[in-house]
Parts: C-alpha cells; structure tokens; sequence
C-alpha cells in the first residue's frame, strides 16, 4: 500500500448532490437553459448531441448544487448504464437532472482523475450492487456515492495520470472515427455497385433478376433438443455465435454426440466456405453482423436453430461471395423484411428466401464487385483489431495507475 495516498470515503473530499426533478410543465424541447440527464452520459464522456430545456426563471431560482462548472463529475443514478462517470470539460450554463449526481471536487481531488477511477470495473460492481441495496431501492442514490472507499494519490499525481488516461482515450477516439468512417464508406459503396449505379471499366452486359433458387442450395438447422446436447462430440452452433460479421465458437459449450453428428444430423454438417446466416431473433439494423463463412478452423461443426448455410449451385454462374453482400443489401433486407414474421426481431427460413429475387452481373463482375468490397471489410476488421487492443491496453493501464501498481513521475515547480 502507498504510504503517501489518501484511504477516506468519496464524501469526504467531495461535495454530492442530486439533480433537479424538473416536472413536466417545465421542460421545453428547444428553449430556455439546457439541464443533462443520464442520457446525456455515455462512455465515460458527455454527450450534448440532444439535451432538454427549463426556463431561465427556475434555472435562477436553483441552487449552485445543481448547476455543474468545468471540472466537476457527473454520475448516472438510474438506468442500464447506472454508475457512469463523465467529466464536465465544458464552461456553459446549464443544470442536471435528478437521474443524475453531481460530484464537485474540494482541492486535493482532480475531477479527471475521479471520472477514470469511478468508470473502473470495482465502481461498476458498486452501483450495480448498492442501487438494490435493501431489497427496493432503485437508484444508485446520493448517500451510497458518499460512502464510496477511495485512494488518492497527491494531486499533482492525479493530474499526470489523468493526462496520460486522457492521452490514450484520443488514440481510441481517433481510431472509432476511422473505423465509423470506414464503414459508412462501405455502406456507400455497397449500395452503388450492387445496384450497377458504379460499374467497373470494362463490364457493360445488363444486369439479370434471377430467383434465388435457381442459383443457390440454401438450408435451415435442425432443432436439436437439450436432452441430445453433449458436453463432448461436435461443437453445435446457433445465430448467437455470428459476430461481427465472424464466428465465434469460443464461449460455445454445446455438442452432440459424434455418433448422431455423423449419423442422423449428417446433412447438418457445415463444409468449409459454405455462407452462414441468423435467421431468427435478429433486427434488420444488425442482420449484416450476422452473416459469415465458415473457416476450416471450424470443423466439425454441425448447425442448430435460428441458423441457415448457402452453397451455390454453380460457380461459373453465381459467386458465393457476391452473395454475402447481397444479403447485407437493402433489396434483400426489404423482401425478406416484408415475408419474415415478428415485428422488432426477423424470424424466417428457406420458404421466406425462396420468394426472393436477386439481380446480379455476369460472374466476371461478381467477383470483381466482391473483391472490392472485401478489401474494404478487411480494412474494417484491422481498425476493430486496432481499437480492441488500444482498449485492452487502456484498461491493464489504468489498472496499475489508479491502484498505485505503477507510479508516474510528476515534475516538481520550478
């Protein structure tokens, strides 16, 4: 334990306070002072894209524990995202909400500094765990924050180390926008080469409609039941392990026998290169995250419910990778959108996909088309990677400054 840190409770080196409970009447959509809310904390970081009003009177009328200033600590008491911290690094009037708690910061407390340590996973475990504290209380409320244990180091420290946090928190941001550009880009791009408005020098023959299958073999998973499952055999798989476009069978626990894998679900066999798909219990927003092919890193791998596979029936007429954008395309996600039963989340199968349509270039351009846009996916996947590993390094970072693992030199006054 560092000797020169401070071991006390939040509120006795902060002032706490709850927001306003601004009634109905009192709120306007666009006039007025602007007050924040919960909403208005998300990642650790303001978010002033859309905020409401009160009006000037009763903003006056308020007290200064309600009106943050550049430097205090805003912390979400209801919600998902109950115990979030966001550092006020703005220096405008405005008042916060009664779903939110003001922490202003007395001397020896750097409000920087605060909102990392309050946004690590040993805070988090403590608002989850107070906000139901006694059975009904619903909200992480002001008493509760107050008693938080906290070790400081001095000041000067605390300044350093939230510089540094801050520091990579711009790498990550930086990285995000690349990534949110990237994709937008591809979604631009998609939507001109699978629709022939951007054709490639070269390709001129028309486009042709074609129904799905006459080009491609398509095939729901069984139902297998719980009492089949295993914990050893052939690993089964289901819609929930497609992500981000990938599959991901590491968490997956679930098998079936060898016996009944080779034997009777023989035909639910997955090959290598065959494209997978969710086909339940998804949004359309998020259908493009839930297509995928399989990797011979994969096998055995037998498929379950909610999934679907597509082979083509010809490769010299139909590539399998132009498919998988296709899929991703508005035209497909608008039929199968208007067949598909539930309302929020998709549920269909082959029935619902063989009145689909698809129009497609000669094989030449297919492939053409896919390579580009593969190319465009691989640069995506990289920029994920990047941001992954920055958080990943962030946070073993911000394990060993805010624990006093590691100490920061900090430059003495001349």
């Amino acid at each position: 334990m560092n000797k020169d840190w401070l071991h006390t409770k939040l509120g006795d080196i902060a002032k706490i306070t709850c927001g306003i409970a601004a009634t109905p009447e009192y709120v306007d959509e666009s006039v007025g002072v602007p007050f924040l809310s919960a909403r208005n904390v998300q990642d650790g970081k303001l978010d002033l894209s859309k905020f409401m009003y009160i009006p000037k009177e009763l903003h006056k009328k308020l007290t200064k524990n309600t009106k943050p200033k550049k430097g205090d600590v805003l912390l979400t008491r209801v919600g998902a995202g109950i115990g979030k911290a966001a550092f006020v690094d703005i220096d405008f009037e405005f008042s916060v909400y009664v779903s939110l708690t003001l922490i202003q910061c007395k001397g020896m407390l750097d409000g920087n500094f605060l909102t990392f340590l309050l946004n690590t996973n040993y805070y988090q475990y403590l608002a989850n765990r107070d906000q139901f504290a006694g059975g009904g209380v619903q909200n992480l409320n002001v008493q509760m924050v107050k008693g938080y244990p906290v070790s400081i180091p001095p000041l000067p420290e605390q300044i350093k180390i939230a510089e540094i946090l801050s520091t990579w928190d711009n790498a990550i941001n930086t990285v995000q926008k690349l990534l949110t550009n990237s994709q937008q880009q591809k979604k631009a791009l998609m939507q001109q080469l699978l629709t022939g408005k951007k054709r490639f020098a070269g390709f001129e023959e028309e486009w042709e409609e074609k129904r799905f299958a006459d080009l491609y073999w398509y095939q729901e998973g069984p139902g297998v039941r719980k009492h089949q499952f295993t914990e050893v055999g052939v690993k089964l798989f289901n819609g929930t392990n497609i992500q981000n476009s990938n599959i991901d069978l590491s968490k997956t626990t679930t098998h079936i026998a060898s016996e009944e894998a080779y034997g009777t679900y023989a035909h639910f066999l997955v090959d290598e290169g065959d494209l997978v798909i969710a086909c339940s219990g998804i949004s359309v927003e998020k259908f493009d995250e839930k297509i995928a092919f399989v990797e011979k890193h994969h096998l055995p791998l037998c498929m379950n419910t909610s999934t679907m596979r597509f082979k083509t029936l010809n490769p010299q007429c139909s590539s399998i990778k132009f498919l998988r954008y296709f899929l991703s395309s508005k035209s497909f996600k608008s039929q199968i959108g208007k067949q598909a039963t539930g309302s929020a989340q998709l549920n269909f199968g082959p029935s619902h996909v063989a009145k689909c349509k698809i129009e497609l270039p000669n094989i030449d351009e297919q492939q053409k088309i896919a390579a580009v846009l593969t190319t465009a996916d691989q640069e995506i996947d990289n920029l994920r990677a990047q941001l992954s590993r920055l958080e990943k390094e962030k946070k073993a970072l911000m394990q060993q400054l805010l624990t006093g693992k590691r100490r920061v030199k900090v430059e003495e006054a001349a």
